[in-house]
């Protein structure tokens, strides 16, 4: 019998986990959390209230079979809540918790065997047909058959432009989500970003920090879009708009379409029609060539993201309202150097006018979101996956090349067996795996799986 280990303890290894508790009779189920909280992850730790979810309630799950019980957990914390509502992510960490909590009671009750380690994956070594070793801590180690990766956002690496006097200032700030270790009031404090991470990370400081200046500076400076206070009704052509876009050839032409859907679309907002496409997002990226979605990156990446990773309703007029007061300003500009100790020097290339002035800052945070360029960032195992050769780094830097199971693969695409991933690793293969919907149903069919390839081979060692 072959054990499993989940690395990771974010939302993504929680999911996993807890599918494979429900139905993985092949041995042990391992979960290696690190130090922080289970299910938790960076995504859902926070506490401020004011950090939404931006997807609605009723979309909102943990595990396939259980998409709407959100709600329930939802009613008892806040009394009545909608499907319809936009809700803090902190309870989303709390009912990750509490429905991987009740997997494990499940699992316990049926026999079922399993191990959480509160410490950090350190190495893996192949084993070859015969799976893999995990070293788990300093000198433990575990022998298992599946390996799932689920490691989540890397740690924000400092853009190139900022100097190392800037760095070692402690005014500016690589974490977003740690404002608590800056207890001195800025006046002036510099957003770098203008997504989601940056927009909670403007409405903490303006919190925190009543009386500073706000400066959110992008290459485009275009916040993300917000959703319709209710939802809206699907676009009547999508099955058709859907089957274009999948015939056509490149960027250019699916952009040529959507355009054309939006004009056409009469009364139906056009949010309808972004949603719409999301059943066909990962086939239209796995039908781009290398070059095809390089071009996308470079030139429609910054829409398609505003467009499609929408704000709360009452986060976007947060933000609107802290713009019309004057707190906030919003910038479209490159940044080209940071130095300085405190005050920090901010270099800056507007994108309009190619002008260059500089900024004082007393606090700069980099917000600039999801990194998953894994051949360049400090996490330690995957720096060693790569350098093994048992991972190979996406050549757009988005996360591991796999396949579309999620199975590490080659440069040369031949598989990594029994080495999965999960979440944003996978970015490079599905472009949209890192929401909560995807992410479920990923983990759902990687259990389903990889139960049915323990069964198969536990089937045939008992063969004569």
């Amino acid at each position: 019998m072959a054990d499993v280990a989940v690395i990771g303890g974010g939302a993504a290894g929680a999911a996993a986990f807890g599918e494979l508790l429900a139905r993985f009779d092949g041995g042990t189920v391992h979960w290696i959390v690190g130090q922080h909280a289970p299910g938790r992850g960076v995504a859902y730790a926070t506490s401020d209230n004011q950090h939404l979810l931006n997807v609605r309630a009723a979309a909102m799950g943990v595990f396939q079979e259980h998409a709407e019980d959100f709600l329930q957990h939802a009613s008892r914390q806040l009394g009545q809540v909608k499907g319809t509502d936009f809700l803090p992510r902190r309870l989303f960490g709390d009912f990750i918790q509490a429905q991987v909590g009740a997997r494990i009671d499940a699992a316990r009750r049926a026999g079922r065997s399993f191990r959480i380690h509160p410490e950090s994956a350190r190495e893996i070594v192949s084993r070859g047909e015969g799976g893999h070793a995990i070293r788990v801590g300093a000198d433990r180690w575990l022998e298992v058959g599946h390996v799932v990766l689920a490691v989540g956002a890397l740690a924000q690496r400092p853009l190139r432009t900022v100097s190392t006097t800037a760095l070692a200032s402690g005014a500016y700030e690589l974490d977003p989500w740690r404002l608590d270790r800056h207890p001195q009031a800025p006046r002036r404090v510099m957003v770098i970003g203008t997504g989601l991470t940056a927009v909670d990370t403007l409405l903490s400081a303006a919190v925190k920090w009543p009386h500073a200046e706000l400066v959110a500076v992008s290459r485009h400076g275009l916040l993300p879009f917000h959703h319709s206070a209710l939802p809206l009704a699907p676009y009547a052509r999508q099955d058709a708009l859907n089957r274009a876009l999948l015939a056509s050839n490149g960027p250019a032409a699916m952009f040529r379409l959507v355009r054309r859907a939006l004009d056409d679309a009469g009364d139906t907002d056009w949010r309808s029609v972004i949603d719409g496409m999301r059943p066909i997002n990962a086939t239209l990226w796995q039908q781009l060539s290398h070059a095809r979605r390089r071009q996308f990156l470079r030139h429609a990446r910054w829409v398609w993201e505003a467009a499609r990773h929408r704000m709360a309703p009452a986060t976007g007029e947060a933000i609107y309202q802290l713009h019309e007061e004057g707190r906030l300003q919003i910038l479209a500009a490159r940044v080209l150097d940071v130095d300085g100790s405190a005050p920090l020097q901010v270099t800056l290339r507007e994108r309009a006018t190619q002008l260059v002035s500089a900024l004082e800052a007393d606090l700069v945070i980099q917000a600039t979101g999801l990194d998953t360029a894994v051949a360049y960032g400090a996490h330690d195992l995957l720096s060693q996956l790569l350098r093994d050769g048992l991972a190979t780094a996406d050549p757009l830097q988005l996360g591991v090349l796999a396949r579309a199971d999620g199975q590490l693969t080659q440069a040369d695409g031949r598989p990594q067996q029994g080495l999965y991933a999960i979440g944003s690793l996978l970015r490079g293969n599905l472009w949209e795996c890192t929401a909560m919907p995807e992410i479920r149903a990923a983990a759902h069919r990687l259990a389903i799986h990889l139960s049915e390839q323990s069964v198969a081979r536990e089937s045939a060692s008992e063969l004569p």
